[in-house]
């Protein structure tokens, strides 16, 4: 398993911007395998991933204080029409976006087809907690690497209060997208 995540730069560090996009999409991520905890098979369906992404973001959000996102068909569609689009071409990258108001912020996972529970994929992003620190944004991580606390930044960015998220497989992998509205992850600034 593998996540990845973007940040959202404004218009005013263009050459910030370029440098960090450059560098966060020039290759695709390291596919890291995890093992797990169970051999039993997962449950799978809409109603189930929905409760799954926002329990565990939320949970996330709500030790912090921040209100609860709430779920977005909207958002869920985009992040669907993206899933579908890695699941068919195999290719695990951000969608080109525009900058800008209408952008959407972006967490992607992928891991083998079937192996995963939607729990088990939202912990991976919310896991990245022990690395992250509240910083000025790319400054938010131990590691000094922003890819390493990026989603987790993404599901507690205060200013952030929709999600929708969906999930395609293809016969290798399954491919999550979750959208967020207004989008985190902005250089410059905190999550909180």
């Amino acid at each position: 398993m593998r996540a990845d995540m973007a940040v959202m730069i404004p218009l005013r560090h263009p050459l910030i911007a370029a440098l960090l996009m450059l560098a966060s999409c020039a290759q695709g991520p390291e596919r890291v395998v995890e093992p797990r905890p169970s051999t039993a098979p997962v449950a799978r369906g809409e109603g189930l991933l929905r409760r799954a992404m926002l329990d565990g973001q939320n949970a996330a959000r709500g030790a912090l204080g921040i209100a609860p996102l709430a779920w977005s068909d909207t958002l869920a569609r985009s992040a669907r029409a993206y899933a579908d689009e890695m699941a068919r071409t195999g290719r695990f990258r951000h969608a080109d976006q525009p900058q800008g108001p209408g952008r959407e912020g972006e967490n992607l996972w992928t891991g083998t087809r079937g192996a995963y529970a939607y729990d088990e994929m939202v912990g991976h992003w919310v896991a990245e907690k022990r690395d992250f620190v509240n910083g000025v944004t790319p400054d938010s991580s131990r590691t000094g690497r922003w890819e390493d606390v990026g989603h987790y930044a993404q599901i507690v960015w205060r200013n952030s209060r929709e999600v929708g998220c969906a999930m395609a497989s293809n016969a290798k992998d399954d491919f999550l997208v979750c959208r967020y509205s207004p989008s985190g992850n902005v250089v410059g600034e905190r999550a909180y």
